[in-house]
């Protein structure tokens, strides 16, 4: 059987009475009936956890894997796969059994055409949305969604505070970002199609990062797309640019798992998702993008700073 998890003391009161509940259920039912063995591991293995290709979705990953490796799961870090395009097909196929995610891309992965925008109604249709085999656990306070930012001195110089103001630009504007950008909804194609803006486009293959701000800077494109979570953005003192008729959808970080997750390990991932702000996940970041530090201390001392275990 598994062994039982130790609980939580969180923080936030409502969270932990949450928790000690859910953790408590388990405890007192059949702990064969989640398919678990003495050595904390699911019937089928150690619990696979994937990431993207990108420090931040990495630290949270080696957050979730540091949780469960507390509380007696084994784990199999399977780590910086890339984009949605590689990743999701062996998530889908059951390669992976849990992945941090970002709700409102993930939902336009499956559902391109979606007319949500707000946090709770993403999240909703989300849940609908998700193939069979898997589903998304609890939605985290912490968000990390693309956005498009300019330089101080563009929006300066052009009165460009929002998309919206692009249109007056009267210079040609080019774009960058990923590969996967150029042809995502919010790419060149939304900009055109819901504030009237023509850009070029740019690849960039450091997702967001300082190759990425570095072409912004020196002007080789005016336009680039940096997850909202990023501290380069502070650092650089570049404008993030309003979105008022919701180009980019809410992107809450949330998990992504498999069937073998059972109630008894959502109940850990949940509780690591519930503690983290948006002000923890830029807080992390930077300490990974300018402090240099290791993800997996990151992870460390973020989990015992929440006293999650």
């Amino acid at each position: 059987m598994h062994r039982t998890p130790r609980l939580f003391a969180i923080a936030a009161a409502t969270a932990s009475a949450a928790l000690a509940l859910a953790l408590t259920g388990c405890a007192s039912g059949d702990p064969l009936s989640d398919g678990g063995d003495a050595t904390g591991e699911t019937s089928a293995g150690p619990i696979v956890i994937g990431s993207q290709a990108y420090y931040s979705n990495r630290i949270i990953a080696e957050i979730y894997a540091q949780a469960l490796e507390a509380n007696g799961f084994e784990v199999d870090r399977q780590f910086d796969i890339g984009q949605r395009e590689v990743y999701l097909p062996e998530v889908e196929a059951g390669e992976i059994d849990l992945f941090p995610e970002y709700t409102g891309n993930l939902l336009q992965y499956w559902v391109p055409d979606t007319e949500a925008r707000t946090s709770d109604d993403v999240y909703a249709a989300l849940e609908q949305a998700v193939p069979d085999g898997l589903r998304v656990l609890d939605q985290s306070p912490a968000t990390d969604q693309d956005s498009y930012n300019v330089t101080r001195a563009f929006s300066e110089e052009f009165g460009a505070t929002s998309l919206a103001d692009l249109a007056d630009v009267s210079e040609p504007l080019t774009l960058g970002g990923n590969a996967e950008l150029e042809t995502r909804p919010y790419g060149p194609t939304g900009l055109k199609s819901d504030y009237g803006v023509d850009v070029g486009f740019k690849l960039i293959a450091d997702s967001g990062g300082a190759l990425t701000v570095k072409a912004l800077i020196d002007d080789e494109v005016q336009l680039v797309n940096i997850y909202s979570a990023d501290p380069n953005i502070a650092t650089n003192d570049l404008v993030t640019l309003a979105d008022p008729k919701g180009l980019f959808l809410a992107s809450n970080v949330v998990p992504l798992a498999s069937d073998k997750i059972t109630d008894e390990i959502a109940a850990i991932i949940d509780a690591v998702s519930a503690a983290m702000s948006p002000a923890d996940l830029v807080a992390i970041n930077d300490e990974s993008v300018n402090e240099q530090r290791n993800d997996a201390d990151i992870a460390k001392d973020w989990l015992a700073e929440k006293a999650l275990f």
